[in-house]
């Protein structure tokens, strides 16, 4: 048997398998399967404002009837509705920390600031074992200067960590002008980065001429922007970094803990092969430890990141003219 364990935001973990926001853990029935399969943590399905926003507009809009000039009947029932998602969301924490001995971290997605700060201390109270900020903000307005959007991301963590005591992680996109400095500047603030999240895409059906979703699974070519973003920041910042995105094969999670890595977040692999691709990704990469002769992960963990690299500017190559040109078949 080889060590596996390993940390995520901090928090000791049995391996580096832990599964992502999604579905997949919206039921105890989901999450115990997925503890039962190995998995080392497991991220509840995010709770998005929005939809709160949504529910409680849609509820009170079907029961105002005749009070619909009454503001404070308003006021009541646009509380109750938020209250009752809310204590949804602290009932499935409740339950899962008493159906599974693993760590449970809880997944936000808001809007204002006031909110990020009520849900987090919120789902601390309900015995979380961290917090999970979903951070995206999309920079479509061209007045918006790329200093303006980022310092949303610092506000938040900062409000955040002030209030709870729990280790808080931040899931980010890849949309920065100055990733490294982005990035690193937000490692200090946090207890560990997520990189990175995936994003509905965009697509249009031409028939119908409807906007409609993309791809919603990743496929496992898409792991090379967190592989390169976690080779180049492992060997300068403190905290954990998580890869996301990409990971389906147990080569994959090699290469994430050899470029640096802490731990692996997977949810389209799992739903494509179930639950049983935690335990094949878990025996496959202990058979390649005991074929190199590794113990634990702490044996080549940044083995092949930017700074262990004989070939450091490849890293940073992102222009492919130089290889197509004397390519042949």
């Amino acid at each position: 048997m080889r060590n596996l364990s390993t940390t995520y935001l901090g928090i000791p973990i049995k391996n580096p398998i832990v599964i992502g926001s999604s579905g997949l853990a919206s039921t105890i029935g989901g999450i115990k399967k997925l503890a039962e399969a190995g998995a080392a943590a497991i991220v509840l399905k995010s709770i998005f404002e929005e939809e709160i926003v949504a529910e409680a507009e849609q509820t009170i809009g079907q029961q105002l009837g005749v009070d619909d000039n009454n503001l404070e009947f308003f006021d009541y029932y646009d509380y109750q509705v938020k209250q009752e998602t809310l204590e949804k969301y602290v009932s499935l924490i409740n339950e899962a920390k008493e159906a599974v001995d693993i760590p449970i971290i809880a997944s936000i997605n808001c809007t204002s600031y006031s909110e990020w700060i009520s849900y987090a201390k919120k789902f601390e109270e309900a015995g979380v074992d961290g917090i999970e900020l979903n951070i995206f903000k999309l920079p479509y307005d061209v007045e918006a200067s790329a200093e303006s959007i980022e310092k949303i991301y610092f506000e938040i963590v900062e409000k955040v960590k002030h209030y709870i005591k729990v280790p808080v992680g931040i899931k980010l996109g890849s949309y920065f002008t100055n990733m490294g400095n982005v990035l690193a500047c937000l490692s200090k603030k946090a207890d560990g980065l997520i990189l990175f999240n995936r994003f509905t895409s965009l697509d249009f059906d031409i028939e119908n001429d409807q906007v409609v979703s993309g791809k919603v699974y990743s496929n496992p070519e898409d792991f090379a922007m967190s592989l390169r973003w976690i080779s180049i920041l492992s060997p300068v910042v403190k905290s954990d970094l998580i890869a996301s995105t990409g990971i389906h094969e147990y080569t994959t999670l090699v290469k994430m803990i050899m470029a640096g890595a802490s731990a692996v977040e997977l949810v389209s692999s799992v739903y494509k092969e179930g639950p049983e691709i935690i335990r094949w990704m878990l025996d496959e990469t202990e058979k390649w430890m005991e074929r190199r002769g590794y113990e634990s992960l702490n044996d080549f963990k940044g083995r092949m990141s930017q700074s262990q690299s004989n070939n450091p500017e490849m890293f940073e190559r992102v222009q492919f003219m130089r290889y197509f040109s004397s390519y042949s078949k």
